[in-house]
């Protein structure tokens, strides 16, 4: 018998840019939003510099889609991720779209700088597999299943 279609599969597809340098983390978020059904439209960047080369299509990026969402750590080599947002938030272009913050830092600085800057939510990472990738699986479900994204712009 086979399996059953898993109960996201219907819903729209949304392209998502995680901006991530960690390469556990970044496996283990592909992993759990591949059960979540929503693997096939994750893209990564490895740090600052390279999201914003993809959002901008810059060279070597020109087909790169429009994401709906971005997934964005805060420390990261070259450009950090409250560089990036601040950058995103300032371009007529990208702004609109939402920014979750998803990083190890609790420091309520970090915090309030990412709400300042208009990020969308703040997601501390748990520390421990398990409770890593229920965490991601959960904020795959909210995504596809409750957000509503802008639309793109003409």
């Amino acid at each position: 018998m086979a399996d059953p279609p898993h109960p996201l599969a219907s819903a729209t597809p949304i392209e998502i840019l995680l901006v991530e340098d960690s390469e556990p983390d970044i496996i283990l978020t592909q992993e759990a939003f591949a059960s979540a059904g929503v693997a096939n439209r994750l893209h990564v960047a490895r740090d600052g510099v390279e999201a914003l080369d993809f959002l901008r299509r810059a060279p070597g990026y020109e087909d790169s889609p429009r994401p709906d969402v971005i997934l964005l750590d805060i420390n990261m080599p070259r450009k950090n991720g409250l560089e990036v947002l601040a950058e995103l938030k300032r371009d007529p272009h990208l702004m609109t779209i939402p920014v979750i913050v998803l990083t190890t830092s609790q420091a309520d600085e970090d915090i309030l700088r990412s709400y300042q800057a208009h990020a969308a939510s703040y997601v501390v990472k748990p520390i421990d597999f398990e409770h890593f990738y229920l965490a991601i699986q959960a904020l795959g479900r909210y995504m596809l299943s409750i957000v509503r994204v802008p639309p793109h712009p003409a």
